[in-house]
């Protein structure tokens, strides 16, 4: 076979099978044009059997009043069934916010508890519980508060928001701040603010092994914060053993330092 006789077959074969579809598709659009007219008669026949028959027409309404009916409390259920499950959807984001917050505060204390025993330094011990009094507690003007002394005399070594100078030393056991230490319990007031620094709103006493040594006592919170939660319940509970434990710590090795160098010193002497 030439290839012009082989693309004369091809041609024949394409020009056949479009014919093929072609006569398929009038043939279903008869299908349909005949399955309508069979809808069209049952629906005309009942008309007419109905206006025919007031009887068979008053059926006929109260069976689409019945249909409309059942069709408008379905969607009725449907639209209630939509507004629980919103409602769940909104109660499930809620909680998975709420749970985002608690795995933040969870991390957020983690990370102050570890960052109060990274240092053996008193005066960077001090400076990071400031750090979590502001940044996690919300304070404004607060104080940390050491017990020095053999008069049990609690004095403030420092503060943010107001000079150091300004806060008033308190002897234990006495005054508000004094009662609350000896207490050895966290201390909340039910208020935001204070400008009286001897009437502190919070008050954190420090202890190690049922022994006071020292506080941190809160006057005032920042403005964006209204209140305290229970993170900043859980904070106070940590900061009273851990930040106590932390400056225990760094004090001891402070004090190790000071006499081992003493002795290093005396011994240098000696070996001179």
């Amino acid at each position: 076979m030439s290839e012009q006789d082989t693309k004369l077959s091809s041609r024949a074969e394409d020009f056949l099978a479009l014919f093929n579809k072609g006569a398929e598709f009038t043939r279903e659009l008869l299908r349909e044009n005949e399955r309508l007219r069979k809808q069209l008669a049952s629906v005309t026949d009942r008309q007419e059997s109905a206006a025919r028959n007031p009887a068979d027409w008053e059926k006929l309404r109260r069976e689409l009043m019945a249909r409309i009916a059942s069709l408008e409390e379905e969607c009725t259920t449907v639209r209630e069934r939509l507004d629980q499950v919103e409602l769940e959807n909104s109660q499930f984001a809620q909680r998975y916010v709420e749970v985002e917050e608690e795995n933040n505060n969870l991390a957020n204390l983690y990370v102050s508890s570890y960052q109060l025993h990274s240092t053996l330094d008193l005066d960077e011990v001090v400076k990071i519980i400031l750090e979590i009094v502001i940044n996690l507690i919300g304070a404004e003007v607060f104080a940390v508060y050491l017990l020095e002394g053999e008069d049990s005399k609690l004095v403030p070594v420092a503060a943010e928001g107001r000079e150091l100078s300004d806060f008033p030393a308190a002897t234990l056991g006495n005054g508000v701040l004094g009662k609350a230490v000896a207490a050895q319990e966290s201390t909340c007031w039910d208020t935001e603010r204070s400008e009286d620094l001897a009437q502190p709103i919070v008050c954190v006493p420090l202890v190690v092994q049922n022994r006071p040594i020292g506080a941190i006592a809160v006057y005032s919170l920042l403005t964006q914060k209204d209140g305290f939660s229970a993170l900043d319940h859980e904070l106070f509970n940590m900061l009273g053993g851990h930040a106590a434990t932390a400056i225990f710590a760094a004090k001891l090795y402070s004090q190790s330092e000071r006499k081992l160098n003493t002795i290093q010193g005396f011994i240098d002497l000696l070996t001179k």
